[in-house]
């Protein structure tokens, strides 16, 4: 009787373990992200991520974001880029538009570890709105509502972080619901 309570408890303690392991490991795209790996390890498993991750690899970006950061990258989904005006993507993948599809990219990426709460810091500390500077030398404007982080572009979209705070090891990647355009 007593090994049979001993079995129990080992076995509760076996399924809490992992239980926290996967709530240590969110879930994007159907793939465990894990703060082991960097942003292009996790990112190529994610399958709401396939277009960000082509047009990463189009744009010859791969190298630095697999590289030491910190890095935040506001992750447009599939359906993000499917959002945009019909061939946009594919224009952007072509060799001749690299640079125009790195401006894009860059404009995701901000050259910092910058979690949630702190955006939301910042946000409150500047009266309800925070200039954010990109690696692409766009300036998003982030504002909070309801515990939710939104940003605008330099054209006036808006962007809303869908899943924040997946933490990488080379920074932190925010999922967001718009490809965020830099001014042309």
């Amino acid at each position: 009787m007593i090994k049979s309570v001993f079995r129990g408890f080992a076995l509760a303690a076996a399924m809490s373990a992992v239980a926290f392991a996967a709530a240590k490991n969110p879930v994007v795209g159907g793939a465990a992200m894990f703060d082991s790996k960097n942003i292009i390890e996790n990112a190529v498993n994610s399958k709401d991520h396939t277009t960000l991750v082509a047009a990463v690899k189009a744009a010859g970006l791969v190298g630095t974001l697999e590289g030491k950061g910190p890095y935040t990258v506001f992750a447009p989904t599939n359906e993000a880029f499917a959002a945009l005006p019909k061939g946009t993507v594919d224009t952007l993948l072509k060799p001749e538009n690299k640079a125009t599809l790195t401006k894009v990219l860059t404009c995701h990426v901000v050259a910092a570890d910058a979690m949630a709460k702190t955006v939301a810091k910042m946000i409150k500390d500047d009266g309800g709105e925070h200039d954010i500077k990109t690696v692409g030398g766009c300036v998003l404007k982030a504002k909070e509502s309801m515990g939710k982080i939104t940003l605008t572009d330099e054209n006036g979209g808006v962007s809303h972080v869908t899943i924040a705070d997946v933490k990488q090891s080379n920074g932190v990647i925010h999922v967001v619901d718009k490809v965020l355009l830099p001014k042309m």
